[in-house]
């Protein structure tokens, strides 16, 4: 993760791993604003800002009162997402890594 990015793209991007990688799976409740603040060491209204970007993506609904739920087909769309974002924005640098340093894509799979 950047450390170039502000703070709450960053709890963001945590929180988009944990529910890529099934620690929330669709359905599931998140951790209350207050909660993740405190776990993560952040400020309540920067985590509440990460939250009102997943809401405004259409991947988490809010059921006032109760809390906020992973949305049906989240992390199917969050990975084909980040697996864009990873194509045009990292993959390009480090494929001209790669050709400085003369490394294959055979030399990624195949143990030295």
């Amino acid at each position: 993760m950047s450390d170039n990015k502000p703070v709450y793209l960053r709890l963001r991007d945590r929180i988009a791993a944990s529910i890529i990688e099934g620690e929330y799976a669709e359905g599931d409740m998140l951790p209350s604003v207050r909660a993740f603040a405190a776990e993560q060491g952040a400020n309540p209204l920067t985590v509440a800002k990460a939250y009102q970007q997943f809401q405004a993506d259409g991947l988490i609904r809010v059921q006032r009162g109760v809390g906020m739920f992973v949305r049906e087909g989240a992390a199917a769309k969050l990975r084909e997402s980040e697996k864009q974002a990873f194509l045009q924005e990292e993959w390009p640098e480090i494929r001209r890594k790669m050709d400085r340093l003369a490394i294959a894509l055979e030399d990624l799979t195949d143990p030295a």
